[in-house]
């Protein structure tokens, strides 16, 4: 053996010797992972769609991990107090939030100016769940289904109040993508939540509200809130009377919430498969399945890589509504 190829051979193995170097506390990490309960954030208050799919989740991922897995609400500023949390929190995968329509697929396009890139701080552990959307009024506005209720939005500018969870919720983009598309003006009031929003729509102080099915299917059934369409392209079992919104005169009209995993970009690899792994257990569980069944949302295990395609594609469709609306987020 030359000199020269014996320098090349102890190069070569100082180099190996210092990636396994580098990467054995990555591998160590993953091996002892979790070592503590693991934190999921929600963007928003108690009482909304984001927070029950959370908590339904939770149970069955802390089964898998043998680790309490555990659900925290922070919300305000369109969901960035709950992502910059997260950023903050180590990347170790003890932190997640739950990535949603609003935070990952408009906030990039409708806020001038966010202190993160959600493409390149965040990255993703699974999507969770896509629900439909439902439009419904407070049982004293004079309208049975969508054409009545632009008729009189359109006789009246600005006279409807709808509520919504907050700005850039799914609610207060739904309601935005519906004014777009039937050329009527509403005016918006937002809380800080799903639940505190119902509260004030079925005491009559707002008249109009869209959030997920899970949240407001019992306001329906009991007759405190009327719906007058739905945002899918097709009804929902649940509601089988009540048509879409494209079916209303709209076609091609399409809104649904969706929610998922995602974690600080820095998070190692290893610790992302294994929590993509806990969050397929749970929607294969028949706790979950039945849950998110009954709440007509649709759910199909997957990889990180498809959630990530699946992101990207809302916000090519996204980034246009908030184009071509005008829809500004502060």
């Amino acid at each position: 053996m030359t000199n020269s190829t014996r320098r090349r051979l102890t190069v070569s193995l100082s180099l190996a010797g210092g990636l396994a170097a580098l990467n054995a506390p990555i591998r160590s990490q993953a091996q002892t992972f979790p070592s503590r309960p693991i934190r999921i954030v929600v963007p928003f208050a108690p009482g909304g769609t984001s927070e029950i799919v959370a908590r339904s989740v939770a149970i069955e991922m802390g089964n898998f991990l043998k680790q309490n897995v555990f659900v925290e609400n922070k919300p305000g500023g369109a969901g960035v107090i709950a992502m910059n949390d997260v950023l903050k929190s180590p990347a170790d995968g003890h932190t997640l939030v739950i990535s949603h329509v609003g935070t990952f697929a408009v906030n990039p396009f409708a806020m001038a100016k966010q202190s993160y890139d959600v493409n390149k701080d965040f990255t993703s552990v699974a999507l969770l769940s896509k629900v439909p959307n439902l439009f419904v009024v407070h049982p004293d506005l004079p309208v049975r289904n969508l054409k009545e209720f632009v008729a009189l939005a359109k006789a009246k500018p600005g006279f409807i109040n709808y509520g919504s969870a907050g700005n850039a919720s799914a609610g207060h983009l739904a309601f935005e993508y519906l004014q777009f598309a039937t050329g009527m003006r509403l005016t918006h009031i937002p809380y800080r939540g799903t639940g505190p929003q119902l509260v004030d729509l079925v005491a009559g102080l707002t008249q109009a509200a869209s959030a997920g099915a899970p949240a407001l299917l019992p306001y329906i059934r009991d007759g405190r809130v009327r719906a007058i369409a739905v945002g899918m392209p097709r009804r929902i079992p649940a509601l089988p009377d009540v048509p879409t919104v494209a079916e209303q005169g709209y076609p091609g009209f399409e809104t649904s919430q969706w929610y998922g995993l995602s974690v600080p970009s820095a998070t190692p690899r290893p610790i992302i498969e294994r929590l993509n792994a806990a969050a397929n257990h749970a929607l294969r569980s028949k706790t979950v399945g039945e849950k998110f069944t009954a709440d007509n949302a649709v759910f199909t295990p997957g990889s990180p890589e498809e959630y990530t395609k699946f992101i990207a594609e809302e916000q090519s469709r996204w980034s246009n509504v908030v184009k071509q609306s005008g829809l500004k987020i502060d």
